[in-house]
């Protein structure tokens, strides 16, 4: 009889037995294409401060097909990012008043409507409308 334990083997694709394990690797990818884009921009501002035509060549960087496709990608995990992180938020972030917690869709929808108002803000301050 042997005592030698059992030990599961654990491959690549542990990822793909449950959604939620898909789901929490999708929010853990996403910081790659939120960093890249940091850096992206962090690039940018040492062009501008190098000259007019270092920030020339910078924006003609930004118009490539290659930078328009990583620039939805990088948006649509920064959504996704953000969604997963507002739903989390009444978990992280309890409110009491009184003896009462503040209900949980309460505190998530006040995040996400502080994001709407905010994102209305900056697109009107931007000119789109």
């Amino acid at each position: 009889m042997s005592r030698k334990p059992y030990v599961r083997e654990m491959t690549w694709r542990w990822i793909f037995r449950h959604p939620r394990y898909v789901r929490y690797m999708a929010r853990e990818f996403s910081c790659l294409f939120i960093g890249g884009w940091t850096l992206l921009m962090v690039w940018g501002l040492k062009q501008l401060a190098d000259g007019p035509a270092a920030w020339g060549a910078f924006l003609e960087v930004l118009r490539s097909p290659a930078s328009i496709v990583f620039h939805v990608l990088a948006l649509a995990f920064a959504a996704y990012h953000s969604i997963t992180w507002f739903n989390l938020t009444p978990k992280a972030l309890p409110v009491q008043l009184g003896e009462e917690f503040v209900p949980e869709g309460v505190i998530s929808g006040a995040h996400f409507a502080l994001w709407a108002g905010l994102t209305i803000a900056v697109l009107y301050l931007a000119g789109a409308f």
